[in-house]
């Protein structure tokens, strides 16, 4: 007899999910399918061997549940028809029958699987973006579902002509392609699927499009309006001018910024983009702003006060959140200003980078993300410079704002 059951492991990290496998057995011969179903043991009821409904996760269960369903109908199915022919057989043979049946692979459920693993692994930022795809995806496949075996060369490209069709930038329909690229290729290489190359003349490229930067003269006047009527368009000048002084700072790297962070006159910290270390000399006009808010943010770890939570989840909410308020009160501090080119949180960066060139900075002294044609090109770039080398050139583009402040 030969028995086949859904069955639980949970993870040996605490808090992770546990994994949900198949396990096939006959004359005492065990071997199990590890599928690409995570739940939590609190999901899991033992006793029947069954889900538990959770409203917080309804929607990845119930389409666990018909994967699921699915996957027994044709594990049941293999067993019959080989007990039929009245020849032995072994779970090995059950388990090489179902893959080599095309255990079929739905490209919708693959990808959810991908956003939970990311999502687990607390790679926030490339969820999102996954699930910024999928929802391109489905939308033009009217919501149905398709499996990813029949990801082919004519489909991708009649997604790449309804995007355009519908106006989207280039550059994010290259987007789009690179995550379902790397999504597909992720199957292909856990052999889920044989590889049909169906990107090869899908468009994965980067245009170059033009950067906004304002003037120096912009930042101080920036630094010396009086905004003391409001504590939010306070804040996001502030963090304006840290992002420009931290040598472009990322926003979402400076609302993340921990105390810790902060030895002396120096700040180390971790990129979120790419995970690449980075250290910056503390400047006068940089210590300023810290040194506003160190009272409002006593009881915080956080260096400014944007993000209240500590929870992973929970901050990178608060994070997205706070990333549109604080573009909005740029937009509003622009029109104060009479700007032509509205601030934003990529404005200061760029302005960084065209200030560095202006005064005659190397290239390769200017971070990533600002002139270079990858991210990877500018990593080797920097990698042969010294922090302090970087600190001199800041220091040097630093100084009309550094006078600034100190003559406040």
């Amino acid at each position: 007899m030969t028995t086949i059951r859904l069955k639980f492991r949970s993870s040996s990290v605490e808090g992770r999910p546990g994994t949900l496998y198949y396990q096939i057995c006959r004359r005492q011969s065990y071997k199990r399918i590890n599928t690409r179903m995570h739940i939590y043991p609190f999901q899991w009821d033992p006793a029947s061997c069954t889900l538990r409904h959770d409203k917080d996760r309804l929607g990845i269960l119930s389409e666990y549940q018909k994967n699921i369903d699915r996957d027994l109908l044709l594990l049941r199915d293999i067993v019959d028809k080989m007990n039929s022919t009245g020849k032995d057989y072994t779970p090995g043979d059950v388990i090489s029958r179902f893959m080599s049946k095309g255990h079929e692979l739905s490209a919708v459920m693959f990808m959810k699987h991908e956003i939970q693993a990311l999502t687990c692994a607390m790679k926030l930022g490339s969820a999102r973006n996954h699930r910024k795809t999928l929802n391109s995806f489905s939308a033009f496949l009217h919501n149905h579902d398709i499996l990813l075996s029949d990801l082919d060369w004519k489909l991708i490209s009649e997604y790449e002509y309804w995007l355009y069709r519908r106006n989207v930038a280039r550059n994010t329909v290259s987007f789009y392609m690179r995550i379902l690229r790397s999504v597909y290729n992720k199957a292909v290489k856990e052999g889920l699927i044989v590889q049909k190359n169906p990107f090869k003349d899908a468009y994965t490229g980067i245009e170059h499009t033009r950067k906004r930067a304002v003037d120096e003269d912009v930042m101080l006047r920036l630094i010396s309006m009086d905004l003391s009527c409001s504590e939010a368009l306070t804040l996001a000048r502030d963090l304006f001018i840290f992002s420009y002084c931290a040598r472009g700072m990322a926003f979402v790297d400076i609302v993340f910024l921990h105390k810790s962070d902060i030895t002396g006159n120096i700040l180390r910290y971790v990129r979120k983009k790419t995970g690449q270390q980075m250290c910056i000399r503390i400047e006068p006009c940089l210590r300023c702003i810290i040194d506003r808010y160190s009272a409002i943010t006593a009881d915080s770890p956080y260096v400014f006060p944007v993000i209240k939570s500590t929870d992973t989840t929970e901050a990178y909410r608060q994070y997205q959140t706070a990333l549109g308020y604080h573009n909005r009160k740029l937009k509003r501090i622009s029109r104060m200003l009479g700007l032509d080119t509205p601030l934003s949180s990529y404005v200061s960066r760029h302005t960084w980078a065209t200030t560095a060139r202006n005064r005659n900075t190397p290239i390769a002294v200017i971070s990533s993300g600002m002139g270079h044609t990858s991210e990877h090109t500018t990593q080797i770039y920097l990698a042969a410079i010294s922090d302090s080398v970087i600190d001199q050139f800041n220091h040097h583009i630093l100084d009309p704002l550094n006078r600034a402040v100190e003559n406040m």
